[in-house]
């Protein structure tokens, strides 16, 4: 039975809803990890450790991306909550071409000033040239990437997630299997990891723009796009939240990466590399839930029905709870074998990163209401109260913690960093939901 953003949600069908997202989300994190695994085992530590050196920086051309998926299919989902359908093509028309245009010019000024930006973010000698051959060749797939992730979004406001889980699998799919190809039988080192990384997405960003272009039976089709300055504005201003998030991550793991350096040297650098890796496979549970669930309190903030707001509102928060406590027992119950598949071959770093992940894991019973709180807000069109919890949680809080507890507890307080930072920006979320609950009703 297919779901509508206009239906009235059981939990059954908000799960259902939503899976889709959420595995979408586990799957493109486990092939990132699967990327991680095959870099570190089959080509090495420095490698390793270049990749996760330069990655911050070609993450903030793709944090655009994100911020047009969001911001935009929030604006479209609550125009089509409104009736407005041709407004709502038109709108999600320009948004597609505008990250297709910045996507140009990001790939041009991206690979000029690429060496640059690697010595900036504290690359040694050793491994500046491998920073330089990952970033080079990730950049020409920049736009896929960022098409990728605003279709993740679209997908579902176009009420068909189950085709953006099907498009991620294949991408997945395709870099694993490049992966295993490029990298354990030729041979081709970094450069094989980025080309397997690349190919997969153009598979991600060009599958879905071909279903938009096609004739379809969603409500969302790429055609001409008069200019729409205000809605565009809005878009971009509704999805700031999640460019902040990416922005901030970035400058966040630039920071972890010098104090681990100065601290741990690249053994310290590998091990928050695969917390990264693999802690993204927990928090994809909350992003995933985010984004499949965004367009449904759109669709229903654009209709002006309250009482669907409370319930998603009230359901929401009750699986974001059960599936926190699950998804932290189970990192502590595997910090053992997943440290072991990464750096295995170190004893001293196998150690470092066991320990370090099972500290980190506890921030999961807090992350998942933060996140979700700033796509909710997101989704009633409220950029400001999104940004301010987004940027709290992934900029502020965490640059104060690292820098006062890595003084304090050195390389443990690296790892409690993000629990504290968590935890007051807990306090922030609360007070956001309980200032304006009678603003837009949904409790």
């Amino acid at each position: 039975m297919k779901i509508s953003l206009s239906d009235s949600f059981t939990y059954k069908k908000l799960i259902k809803f939503t899976i889709p997202s959420v595995i979408m989300m586990i799957f493109t994190s486990i092939y990132g990890v699967v990327d991680g695994v095959f870099i570190s085992n089959f080509i090495g530590p420095t490698e390793f450790t270049s990749v996760n050196f330069i990655m911050p920086f070609l993450m903030i051309f793709g944090a655009v991306g994100f911020m047009a998926g969001a911001g935009g299919s929030a604006l479209v989902a609550k125009t089509l909550g409104e009736g407005n359908d041709e407004k709502a093509r038109n709108i999600f028309s320009m948004i597609i071409y505008i990250v297709i245009g910045l996507g140009i010019i990001f790939t041009v000024f991206g690979t000029m000033f690429l060496d640059d930006a690697a010595l900036a973010l504290g690359a040694d000698e050793e491994m500046l040239p491998f920073c330089v051959e990952y970033g080079k060749i990730i950049m020409f797939a920049l736009i896929p990437f960022m098409l990728q992730s605003v279709f993740q979004s679209f997908l579902v406001t176009a009420e068909r997630p189950m085709l953006g889980l099907i498009i991620t699998v294949a991408a997945g799919v395709t870099n694993m299997i490049l992966d295993a190809l490029f990298v354990a039988v030729f041979r081709w080192g970094i450069s094989g990891a980025a080309f397997a990384t690349g190919i997969s997405q153009y598979v991600g960003g060009l599958t879905p723009l071909i279903f938009f272009i096609l004739p379809n039976k969603t409500k969302l089709r790429l055609g001409r796009a008069s200019a729409d300055f205000r809605a565009i504005i809005k878009a971009f201003t509704n999805g700031s939240s999640e460019f902040m998030t990416n922005i901030s991550l970035s400058a966040v793991n630039m920071l972890y990466n010098n104090r681990l350096m100065e601290i741990a040297g690249q053994k310290g650098v590998a091990a928050y590399g695969v917390i990264m890796y693999v802690g993204f496979v927990f928090i994809s549970v909350f992003l995933g839930f985010s984004i499949g669930s965004a367009p449904i309190t759109g669709y229903h903030y654009g209709a002006g029905n309250k009482t669907e707001l409370k319930n998603i509102y009230r359901k929401s928060l009750r699986i974001i709870g059960a599936a926190s406590l699950i998804l932290t027992v189970t990192a502590e119950l595997l910090s053992y074998p997943l440290s072991l598949i990464f750096v295995g071959y170190d004893a001293e770093l196998f150690k470092m990163t066991q320990k370090a992940f099972m500290i980190y894991s506890v921030s999961y019973m807090l992350a998942g209401f933060n996140i979700f709180a700033s796509s909710f807000f997101t989704a009633l069109n409220n950029g400001l109260i999104s940004a301010l919890i987004s940027f709290s949680r992934t900029l502020v809080f965490q640059v104060v913690c690292v820098l006062s507890l890595s003084f304090l507890f050195g390389l443990d307080g690296i790892w409690l960093a993000v629990i504290f930072a968590e935890g007051i920006s807990l306090v922030i979320t609360i007070c956001c939901f309980s200032t304006n609950r009678k603003k837009y009703g949904y409790a």
